[in-house]
Parts: structure tokens; C-alpha cells; sequence
């Protein structure tokens, strides 16, 4: 939490004002505002945690000035407590329905309007912690942990979604689907640490080679997949060969300083954006290509177009 809020008091009586400056400015930050349309402007500039209004104020009342911080974005979660001389219950009603979260008659008590300040606070503070934790749980949902790259099940969500794009905008869509060679043997060698290290190496490596508007994702043990929005294949061949050969330069080190080599094998397909009526038709021949570069001697790049004939000139080691 931190040490100092800062607090909005709104009243077009000045006395008003210096009682409340005096009793709150050695604890908060005070913000000042004579009048409703000076109180919204600062609200559009400062970062504010609390609004003390006063209700009977000329051209704009605290009624008014409370429901137009509450339709804006910047402002609408602040708490907002009104102080005013009216104690009738329909000003009390109204002064509720137009947004605030409490109501202090003069004349306050001062230890009385403390409590209920510090109440307010406490809870807008409680709720900005449960919203940031919320999105980190949000986050850390998507995320494969070790090596940050979204998980297989984020994927499949945000592929729907791109790929839906991709039709609307008739745009290439891409998938190369990735394996490191013999991983098991690196595990067996040198322990399970080892290939943890080859693992988030291989993912900071493939982060490198792609754009922010590409998606990758670790889609199973030692096995990944890329998904590329506006890439046609011949732009996913050369993305996929960069990676290899980043890849095959790559060396760590056990331990006991042994130099540890990888290679990778990779499978690449275009989106038919016409007959794949959904994304894991696409995954499939990116897969069989996977499997044909690991069949055929691993460390390459194996094409299959959306067609299903493989290409040809399949990108090999250099």
C-alpha cells in the first residue's frame, strides 16, 4: 500500500476548504477545487484515490459533478464521499444513486469523517491488489512457466481468433511446427536440468526469430508450435530456416563444462483460408511435415503446402 493518497475535496466554501486542508494535509495529498467543472479537470489530469464533495455548489452541485466522474473512464472507480449540510433522506437517496460510497453531514465529526475515509481507501486498495491479481492469474494462465511462451491451451483459443481475421481480411496465415532433435538423449546424458536449460535457450532463441505480432507456443514437451498472421509460405520457409540455423549455433555448458549441441527440425504449412474450416487441419500437415524432417535426418526444414504435395525443394542444411 502506498504511504500517501491523495485526496479531492470539492467545495465552493473556502472556510470549508481550510478546515478540511488542516485536518487531512498532514496524512493525504490534498487536491482543492471551488467548483464542479475545476473538480472534472483535475480529475482528467491527476491521479486521484478519493473525492470529498460538497452537494450545494453554483452552476454544477456535487450530484452532478459526482455523475459525471462516474461516466468516465479515469475516474469512475473512485470512491467519492459527500459532505454537505443537507440531511434529508431524499438528498441522502440521490446522493447514493448518483455514485457515492458514503455521506458525512456537517457538521462532521473529525474522527468519525478519519474512519471513513481510511474505510474507503482500504477498500479501493484491496480492490486495485484483487484486479492485479486477477490479470496475473490471467497471465500465468497462458503462460507455459518455464519457458514463457503461451501454452497449448492459450493457443488454441487465439487461433480461432486469428484465424477468423484471416479470413475476414483474406490474409496469408502461416504455421511452422518445431521438435528438438534426440531431446530425450540430452535428458538421459546430462539430467533433467540440462534439458530444462535447452528448453527456455531454445524458447528466448525462437522469440528472437519472430515478430510481436506472431505467436508462439510450447505446445508439448519438446515440441513447439509458430503461428504467423500475414506471412505466406515462402515468408514462413525463410522465418523457419533462421530459426534452424540459430538453432544449430547454439551451445551450452553442464556443469562440468561440457558443450552441449542441439538442432531442431521443422515442419512448415500455409492456412488454406477456403477449405481449412478450422486451424487444426492446418496443424496436422505442419505436423506430418515435422515428422517426414525428423524421418528423413532431422536438422532441416520440411515444406507441406496447403495442397498436401510437398514441395519439391524442401529448405535442407546448407
Amino acid at each position: 500500500m502506498k504511504n500517501r493518497f491523495t485526496i479531492l475535496i470539492v467545495d465552493d466554501t473556502e472556510t470549508n476548504v481550510d478546515i478540511l486542508v488542516e485536518l487531512l494535509s498532514d496524512i493525504y495529498e490534498i487536491v482543492v477545487a471551488l467548483d464542479g467543472e475545476s473538480a472534472l479537470e483535475i480529475l482528467n489530469d491527476q491521479a486521484i484515490d478519493l473525492i470529498l464533495l460538497d452537494i450545494m455548489m453554483p452552476k454544477m452541485d456535487g450530484y452532478e459533478v459526482c455523475k459525471s466522474a462516474k461516466q468516465k473512464p479515469n475516474s469512475k472507480d473512485i470512491p467519492i464521499i459527500f459532505i454537505t449540510a443537507k440531511i434529508d433522506e431524499n438528498s441522502i437517496e440521490k446522493a447514493y444513486d448518483t455514485g457515492g460510497v458514503d455521506y458525512v453531514t456537517k457538521p462532521f465529526k473529525p474522527k468519525e469523517l478519519f474512519a471513513r475515509i481510511k474505510t474507503q481507501l482500504h477498500l479501493r486498495e484491496l480492490i486495485r491488489e484483487l484486479e492485479a491479481s486477477r490479470k496475473t492469474l490471467k497471465r500465468l494462465s497462458e503462460l507455459d512457466p518455464m519457458t514463457n511462451l503461451c501454452n497449448r491451451r492459450y493457443f488454441t483459443h487465439v487461433s480461432k481468433n486469428v484465424l477468423a481475421l484471416a479470413r475476414r481480411d483474406r490474409s496469408d496465415l502461416s504455421l511452422i511446427m518445431l521438435d528438438i532433435d534426440k531431446f530425450k538423449r540430452i535428458n538421459d546424458t546430462y539430467g533433467h536440468k540440462m534439458g530444462d536449460d535447452v528448453l527456455v535457450a531454445f524458447a528466448a532463441i525462437l522469440m528472437k526469430m519472430i515478430r510481436k505480432s506472431d505467436y508462439a507456443c510450447r505446445f508439448g514437451g519438446e515440441e513447439f508450435i509458430v503461428m504467423l498472421p500475414e506471412t505466406p509460405l515462402d515468408g514462413a520457409i525463410e522465418i523457419a530456416e533462421k530459426i534452424r540455423k540459430s538453432i544449430e549455433k547454439l551451445s551450452l555448458k553442464t556443469e562440468d563444462r561440457q558443450n552441449v549441441m542441439i538442432t531442431v527440425s521443422l515442419g512448415v504449412t500455409s492456412v488454406d483460408l477456403l477449405n481449412d474450416h478450422h486451424i487444426e487441419l492446418a496443424i496436422q500437415r505442419a505436423d506430418e511435415a515435422l515428422y517426414r524432417a525428423k524421418k528423413e535426418g532431422r536438422n532441416q526444414v520440411v515444406v507441406l503446402p496447403a495442397d498436401g504435395e510437398r514441395r519439391d525443394a524442401a529448405v535442407t542444411p546448407e
